[in-house]
């Protein structure tokens, strides 16, 4: 699959019996069409707005589109929102196309393209990752998609992340469009959240209080404990931030930095402890 040439959509106008054989059999996808052959189809401009649009990009954003053919996503970032960004596609002929796009459209300082296998791509100094690829690819890319620096937004058209859920979803009318049966497109986007899993010790005000942390993906559960008091925690991370749940037993606004957890805003009998925080251990448990 690293050498497909991954453009923005080299996987229209695949019949579907192809797409169901490249899912039953591990590499049937590039045994049944030849690399040279894979169609390049490009990404509607209503979908592309919608892609930019769901993941709020702005003047201060660095969009990374993965596979980006003809370069309508990074030049339509930097003309239309004001960010810089880069395309990474293996087709020469795209790459050139896109950058002389970028020229002609006056954005070629903010707005570059290499051709470049997407697998050998540093993700890191993107605020929004764009891409139109594969399921499989997706699943393979997901790893180095979760390092990334919390709060980055990942920007996927119509497919996921297996069972990393999206945090949101839309959906856009593509009357033309040649793969599937629906005359659609969904949207996905997801933030990438916060390493948080472990144990974190307080100190001052919180000395002796433990919190315990489990998570998966954008959700987390645990605990909260101090002498014989046990609250139950449970929310979603949105980047760096822990937002409480209905069922969390302590309504906490939680905020990590590296390996340490600031309460960003308590209520209650725990308003006190706002602005206390936490830093995470190896071991299991806490000194009293």
């Amino acid at each position: 699959m690293a050498n497909m040439p991954f453009m923005k959509t080299a996987l229209t106008l695949i019949l579907a019996p192809l797409m169901a054989l490249s899912f039953a059999v591990p590499g049937a996808w590039s045994q049944a069409l030849p690399l040279e052959e894979v169609p390049f189809v490009t990404t509607p401009d209503n979908v592309t707005l919608e892609m930019l649009g769901i993941a709020g990009v702005g003047a201060g954003d660095y969009v990374l589109d993965l596979g980006s053919g003809d370069g309508r996503i990074v030049i339509t970032a930097a003309r239309r929102f004001g960010a810089r960004g880069l395309g990474v596609e293996i087709v020469p002929d795209l790459v050139a196309r896109s950058n002389a796009s970028a020229r002609g459209a006056g954005v070629a300082d903010r707005a570059e393209f290499r051709e470049q296998d997407l697998f050998k791509t540093d993700l890191s100094p993107a605020t929004v990752v764009t891409m139109y690829l594969l399921p499989d690819v997706n699943l393979q890319l997901r790893p180095a998609i979760l390092a990334l620096k919390p709060g980055t937004r990942i920007v996927s058209h119509d497919w996921d992340m297996g069972d990393w859920k999206p945090d949101r979803t839309s959906v856009v009318a593509v009357p033309d469009k040649k793969l599937g049966l629906e005359k659609s497109s969904k949207v996905h986007l997801w933030v990438v959240p916060a390493n948080v899993k472990g144990t974190w010790c307080g100190a001052g005000l919180l000395r002796g209080t433990q919190i315990m942390l489990e998570q998966q993906y954008q959700a987390f559960t645990g605990t909260m404990t101090r002498g014989d008091r046990v609250r139950k925690l449970e929310g979603t991370i949105a980047g760096d931030t822990l937002q409480p749940s209905s069922k969390s037993a302590a309504q906490l606004v939680l905020k990590v930095e590296g390996n340490v957890l600031r309460i960003a805003k308590a209520e209650g009998s725990l308003a006190l402890l706002q602005g206390t925080s936490f830093t995470r251990v190896q071991a299991t448990s806490c000194p009293a």
